[in-house]
């Protein structure tokens, strides 16, 4: 690799002295080896690289791959901005979960020499396209490696939400909203609304409604070739509604808008140099039955 880009948190930097030591050191090995190295601008000042910053868009577009030093949400923002370019993201977890991530504990010298020297396989997510369709026309596009979601802005009243998978209807709930997740974000919102968890390998998409209004309510696994189009109707709260990408996207949505959800062309590559499992992960991140 001639480039790679260093994607670092900048809370974390104000929050953990620890992590800019870190990614200083990260930086000297890469240029050591004479590896061009590119930083966020929000961060390149507060690591002593001042005005050597640049923002995040050169930054993927200038590099081979992506070191993101953060949690989940850093992660998750770096995939929707690296898949399309397929640029690998290498994650050094700095958060609380860390489902994403490959680095704990700030072990990254290590796992840069490896990367370096091709010792690692990419873990490749599906991720989720989302259209915004108003009066027939697309009015904005939207990626996701985690999830879509259409749910009420501000208001302590129910939406009625109507799904339909592949041009057929499948429900319609009385609800705070609709979750639509890829196997990945089964772990997140979804699971938090009572959604299944899912292989991240398993291709297939999760309707999660989220707090219904009826006990018969429950979440749907369908099929990662369906398209679903989700749209609220009269009968529940008035607008605003809003669609949210991945938990950190907003977009409001107006009374007629319907959102199409499919699985995207694209897909997250995740930098992996061990060899655990799923399970060992989620066992030890939900603490499932016995470590």
């Amino acid at each position: 690799m001639k480039a790679i880009g260093l994607l670092v948190n900048v809370q974390k930097l104000a929050t953990t002295p620890e992590v800019a030591r870190v990614a200083r050191e990260a930086v000297a090995l890469l240029e050591g080896r004479g590896v061009a190295v590119l930083i966020n601008r929000d961060s390149a000042a507060r690591l002593g690289y001042e005005g050597r910053g640049v923002d995040e868009a050169e930054l993927v577009s200038g590099s081979e791959a992506l070191v993101v030093f953060g949690g989940d949400g850093t992660i998750l923002r770096a995939a929707r901005a690296a898949a399309p370019r397929g640029i690998p993201i290498l994650g050094v977890n700095l958060g609380g979960f860390g489902f994403l991530a490959e680095v704990q504990d700030l072990h990254v010298e290590e796992a840069l020499r490896r990367m370096l020297a091709g010792e690692y396989r990419l873990d490749e997510r599906m991720m989720l396209r989302a259209e915004v369709l108003r009066g027939g026309q697309v009015v904005r596009e939207f990626l996701a490696l985690n999830d879509i979601v259409v749910t009420k802005s501000g208001y302590a009243r129910l939406l009625r939400v109507r799904i339909d998978v592949g041009g057929e209807h499948l429900a319609t709930h009385l609800a705070d909203g609709l979750i639509v997740a890829t196997p990945t974000g089964s772990t997140a919102y979804s699971l938090s609304a009572g959604g299944p968890i899912v292989h991240p390998a398993v291709e297939g998409i999760i309707l999660t409604p989220i707090c219904a209004h009826t006990l018969s309510a429950r979440a749907v696994v369908v099929s990662a070739s369906d398209v679903i189009t989700v749209r609220v109707v009269p009968g529940g709260a008035s607008p605003p509604h809003v669609l949210t990408v991945d938990g950190q996207e907003g977009y409001p949505l107006q009374s007629e808008d319907e959102v199409r959800v499919r699985r995207a062309p694209d897909r997250t590559r995740l930098v992996r140099l061990e060899g655990r499992g799923f399970y060992s992960l989620l066992r030890a991140k939900l603490a499932r039955g016995e470590p």
